[in-house]
C-alpha cells in the first residue's frame, strides 16, 4: 500500500490530505481534470465530472495520463469502475466530428455507426440533419453549427469541431519590439488556441490574459471583435494593444454606451450587445459589421446569458475566451464549452507565482462579532434580508480602520457590494470611492492616481472586479460580496497578484460576522482559494491591534 495524498473513491470522488507533504504536488496534477467540491481544513474533496474530462482531453491530455495521475498519488488502489468510467467517458470525445466535405457542406461524421444512430434519433438533434451523403455522415443544417454541439453535449456525445473558420479580413497585427515578449506560458496559450481554432484560455488575474489576446490576434492577423465587461475594461484593452502590438489608435475602435466606432480592431461592451429596444436586440448588426476573423470574449465566466444565443450563430469564426476561471454562477460551463469552444490551456495561481510572474498572497478571514442589539436585529428578520444585515455589519467598519493602519504605507483597497455601505467606509476612511455611479473619466483618474501613488487608499464596489489593472495594490479588504460567489473571490484576489516592484507579499483579507449566513457564504470563497493552492488563516477581529 502506497502513502499517497489521495483516496479514489468508486462514487467518482477523490479526497485530498491537505497535510500530506505531496499533497501540492497532486492538487495539481488532479485539478487539471477534477473539480473541488469542498475545502475544510483538513481533507478536500474532488469530483471527477464528465465535463471536465472532456476539458482535459480537449486541451490534450488523454484517459491514460489522468489514470497515471490517480496510480501515482493515490493510497490505496484506484477502483476499476473508476478506471473504466474514466476511460469511456473520455472515449467519448471526438467519436462524433463537425467537419466540411468536398462540397464544403456541414457534416456529422461518426466513427461508430451506433452512436451516430442513436444522436440522429435524438428529437432535438434529428430536425438539424438534413440527409445522409454516406454511411457515417450526416449534413447539418448550415445555421446549426453551434445549436447541435449544444444537443449533442447534454446527451453525452461532446462532437470535435474541425470544420474550420472563416479567415475573415486580413488586417495586419504584430507584437510591438519593444522590450517585451510573451512569457512562455503566455507563448504555450497563444499556441493551443491558434493549435484548436477556438477555445478558452484559464489564467489567474495579473498573469497577462490580454496579452495572450494580443498573441492570439498577431497571429491571426484579421479584424477583430472584442468583447469586454465594461467600458474602462474597453479602454484598458485600447492602452495595451497600442503599447504592445503594432495598432495605432485609427484601427481600434470603441463600440459602447458611450462612441460607436467600428475600425478594424473593435472593443465593445457585453451591455451594448446586449442592450435592447422595442424588445429587439438593437446592436446585433455590430457582429457582421466587419468580416470578423476573431472574436475575444474577455472574463468569459461573466458572459451573459444573451450572448450564447448570439455566439451560437458565430461559429464559422475564431472565438477565444479568456478567463481565471471556469466556474460560471449560472452552471452555464457546458454552453462555454460548445459555442466558445473547450479549454484549450489551464495553468495553476501557483505554478505562476512560483515562477515570479504573479505575486504571492496571504489570504484571511476575520470574524467579527455582532453586538447584542445587532443580533437580536438579525435574528428577527426574514431570511432575504439576514445577509445584507451581516454584510453591512456596522462593526466591520472600525476592523476595516486597524486594517488600514496596520498597512499604513501600502496601496490598499477597501471593497465592498452594498452603496451605503461604501459611503459609510469612505467617509470614515476619508478616502475617495468608486461605484458604478462614478463617471468613466474620474474613474480613470482615480485608477491612475492609486497606480502612481498619489493616492493609497480606494473604496470600490463590485465595478472593481472586472478587468482593472492596479499592478501597485498589496492589500485587498473585503468587507462585503456576492453571497459567495467564487468567480467574484477570482476577480478581488486577483487585483493583488500582478507583480510588486517591492517583491512583498499580497495581504487579502475578508470580513465576516460570525454566526451568520455572511460565514456560512464565505466557506464557497473559500473553496475556490483552495482549487487555487491557497489557504485562509482564521482570525479574530480582537487580534487585530487597535
Amino acid at each position: 500500500m502506497a502513502d499517497g495524498p489521495l483516496i479514489v473513491q468508486s462514487d467518482r470522488t477523490v479526497l485530498l490530505e491537505v497535510a500530506h507533504p505531496d499533497a501540492e504536488s497532486a492538487r495539481h496534477e488532479l485539478a487539471i481534470f477534477a473539480e473541488l467540491e469542498r475545502a475544510p481544513e483538513h481533507i478536500h474533496t474532488y469530483r471527477i465530472t464528465r465535463l471536465g474530462l472532456w476539458n482535459a482531453r480537449a486541451a490534450g491530455h488523454d484517459a491514460e495520463d489522468m489514470l497515471a495521475t490517480l496510480d501515482r498519488w493515490s493510497r490505496f488502489p484506484v477502483p476499476p469502475s473508476v478506471a473504466i468510467d474514466i476511460r469511456e467517458t473520455v472515449g467519448r470525445y471526438g467519436r462524433l466530428v463537425i467537419e466540411r466535405d468536398e462540397e464544403g457542406q456541414l457534416v456529422l461524421r461518426a466513427t461508430d455507426a451506433a452512436v451516430l444512430a442513436e444522436v440522429s434519433k435524438n428529437k432535438r438533434i434529428q430536425p438539424l440533419l438534413l440527409g445522409r451523403p454516406s454511411p457515417d455522415a450526416f449534413v447539418v443544417d448550415a445555421w446549426a453549427r453551434g445549436h447541435i454541439k449544444q444537443e449533442l453535449l447534454k446527451i453525452g456525445w461532446p462532437a470535435e469541431d474541425r470544420a474550420g473558420y472563416t479567415p475573415g479580413t486580413p488586417h495586419p497585427i504584430e507584437l510591438a519590439e519593444n522590450g517585451w515578449a510573451l512569457r512562455p506560458y503566455q507563448r504555450e496559450a497563444v499556441d493551443k488556441f491558434t493549435e484548436g481554432g477556438s477555445g478558452v484560455v484559464v489564467l489567474p488575474c495579473g498573469a497577462g490574459k490580454t496579452l495572450v489576446g494580443a498573441g492570439a490576434m498577431a497571429d491571426t492577423k484579421t479584424t477583430t471583435l472584442i468583447l469586454v465587461t465594461n467600458t474602462v475594461s474597453a479602454r484598458q484593452w485600447r492602452d495595451e494593444l497600442l503599447k504592445r502590438t503594432s495598432l495605432t489608435a485609427e484601427e481600434i475602435g470603441e463600440y459602447s454606451g458611450q462612441v460607436k466606432e467600428i475600425k478594424p480592431v473593435t472593443i465593445a461592451t457585453y451591455q451594448i450587445l446586449t442592450a435592447k429596444r422595442a424588445g429587439q436586440y438593437a446592436h446585433l448588426a455590430l457582429l457582421d459589421a466587419l468580416d470578423w476573423g476573431l472574436i475575444l470574449y474577455d472574463e468569459v465566466h461573466l458572459l451573459p446569458a444573451p450572448v450564447f444565443k448570439l455566439t451560437a450563430d458565430l461559429q464559422a469564426r475564431r472565438r477565444l475566451g479568456l478567463t481565471a476561471t471556469l466556474v460560471r454562477e449560472d452552471g452555464r460551463e457546458g454552453d462555454v464549452f460548445s459555442l466558445i469552444g473547450p479549454k484549450r490551456f489551464d495553468a495553476p495561481w501557483k505554478e505562476i507565482e512560483a515562477q515570479g510572474f504573479i505575486s504571492p498572497a496571504a489570504c484571511y478571514e476575520v470574524r467579527v462579532d455582532l453586538p447584542a442589539g445587532d443580533r437580536l436585529e438579525y435574528a428577527a428578520s426574514a431570511d432575504d434580508e439576514r445577509y445584507r444585515l451581516a454584510a453591512t455589519a456596522p462593526a466591520k467598519i472600525n476592523v476595516v480602520k486597524r486594517l488600514v493602519r496596520r498597512h499604513k504605507g501600502e496601496r490598499i483597497l477597501v471593497i465592498g457590494q452594498y452603496l451605503d455601505q461604501i459611503d459609510v467606509l469612505a467617509e470614515a476612511l476619508d478616502a475617495p470611492q468608486i461605484t458604478g455611479a462614478t463617471p468613466v473619466d474620474e474613474r480613470e483618474k482615480l485608477y491612475q492616481a492609486f497606480r502612481v501613488g498619489e493616492i493609497d487608499l480606494l473604496v470600490v464596489s463590485k465595478v472593481a472586479n472586472f478587468s482593472i489593472d492596479l499592478p501597485e495594490a498589496s492589500v485587498a479588504i473585503q468587507v462585503s460580496g456576492s453571497f459567495g460567489s467564487r468567480q467574484e473571490e477570482a476577480q478581488r484576489l486577483g487585483r493583488l497578484l500582478r507583480p510588486k516592484e517591492s517583491g512583498n507579499t499580497a495581504s487579502f483579507y475578508t470580513l465576516i460576522a460570525r454566526d451568520t449566513v455572511d460565514q456560512d457564504f464565505a466557506q464557497n470563497r473559500q473553496r475556490f482559494l483552495a482549487e487555487q493552492g491557497y489557504a485562509y488563516t482564521i482570525l479574530d477581529a480582537e487580534s487585530i491591534a487597535a
